[in-house]
């Protein structure tokens, strides 16, 4: 059975268990669930979180309540299970809130189920040199939105993906980035064309070798998804070779955790300056999110300007970044092939670091395209396929 939290969102919530007791206190609420959990909630908690048209707008599920505008010690008349299973709270001032039992479950705050929600949080698979490569077909993608469900489900929880079918028609790769949402534009356009040429504002646009990197980390957000996409590709050499930054960081905190505390701790600059444009970002190598897990890593060594940290960091520093670049040409990580025309790279640019062999020019053509889509924009379009 799922439920709805009548205008509190677009989703619904499954019906884990149903409320079986209510309990009135000075200051909460505690919840007792067929299952026998306790969930406290503190009165504050639940006006604040009110579904009722008064407090949500039933257009946009955005809230128009703000708390303050509510008695801080605001308390209940009453508090009951209604017929349907809803908990239904009479407040003095006279308001009435009713809330879905599902909804109430996914948001309770009780130890047990904020655990159980971070258990059952997406979790990066971490991949080494022996990863089986997630392939999948443009024709799926572009007319099946399960098959588009799960590929994005692999970008987000492995990060590197192919996708074969792709026809090599210049502009095609548009149409299958859009599928997820829209482009990002950068100083290199909507699309980019990846190929060597003689005025080149980037080592990207040479027949040079690129060693491991993210795109644009001389920008304050790095571009989430990487696209790409093979047109031509006849010259010697180019392979391409990616590596999991997440599965590097995470062997360098068991491995060596000084080094690891380095690269998240101390900044480092990064810029990208051409005849037009001058872009530049002081951020850590490796940075964390509010738990302490791994969320980015930021890696240009072409695109990084002199370290700048105190005489004491400095050899701390170095040690550390001599560290993370040699993990990254260890065989136990890298995955290496070659791109085919009609083939596509998509990747996870703040977790995936890629590279590219050096090419030889004068032995054929090779032409690529790429573009850029926001990470936040993936975990989007798979929420709102997922409902």
């Amino acid at each position: 059975m799922n439920t709805a939290a009548a205008f509190a969102d677009f989703r619904t919530y499954p019906l884990i268990s149903a409320l079986s007791g209510v309990q009135a206190l000075a200051d909460r609420i505690l919840v007792t669930w067929a299952d026998t959990r306790i969930s406290p909630f503190h009165h504050q908690w639940l006006r604040d979180n009110c579904p009722c048209p008064q407090c949500v707008y039933t257009v946009t599920r955005e809230q128009v309540l703000e708390i303050v505008d509510v008695a801080e010690d605001l308390t209940t008349a009453n508090a009951r299970v209604d017929a349907e299973g809803c908990l239904c709270v009479d407040w003095q001032d006279g308001h009435q809130s009713r809330f879905d039992p599902g909804w109430l479950r996914a948001h309770a705050y009780d130890d047990e189920s904020r655990a159980e929600r971070r258990a059952g949080k997406p979790k990066s698979r971490l991949w080494k040199s022996d990863l089986p490569l997630p392939v999948f077909d443009y024709q799926a993608l572009m007319n099946d939105n399960d098959a588009l469900l799960q590929w994005l489900l692999a970008v987000r929880d492995i990060g590197l993906t192919q996708v074969r079918g792709v026809p090599t028609e210049p502009g095609s790769l548009k149409l299958i980035a859009q599928r997820i949402s829209f482009i990002r534009e950068s100083n290199f356009g909507v699309l980019f064309n990846v190929q060597s040429k003689a005025d080149a504002d980037s080592n990207a646009y040479t027949a040079f070798n690129l060693p491991l990197h993210s795109d644009l980390p001389t920008r304050e957000l790095q571009p989430g998804l990487q696209f790409l996409h093979c047109l031509v590709n006849d010259a010697d050499g180019g392979e391409s070779i990616f590596v999991d930054g997440f599965a590097i960081a995470q062997a360098l905190r068991e491995e060596d955790p000084e080094s690891f505390k380095a690269l998240c701790e101390i900044p480092v600059e990064f810029r990208n300056k051409d005849r037009h444009s001058d872009y530049r970002c002081l951020a850590p190598i490796i940075a964390l999110d509010a738990v302490g897990h791994v969320s980015e890593i930021r890696m240009a060594n072409f695109l990084r300007g002199p370290f700048d940290a105190s005489v004491d960091e400095m050899p701390r520093l170095y040690r550390a970044y001599r560290r993370f670049i040699a993990m990254t040409r260890e065989a136990r990580f890298r995955v290496m092939t070659r791109l085919n025309p009609g083939e596509m790279w998509c990747f996870d640019n703040r977790r995936t670091l890629h590279a590219r062999n050096a090419f030889d020019p004068a032995t054929g053509a090779r032409h690529f395209q790429g573009c850029y889509v926001d990470r936040d924009e993936l975990l989007s379009r798979i929420l709102v396929l997922q409902r």
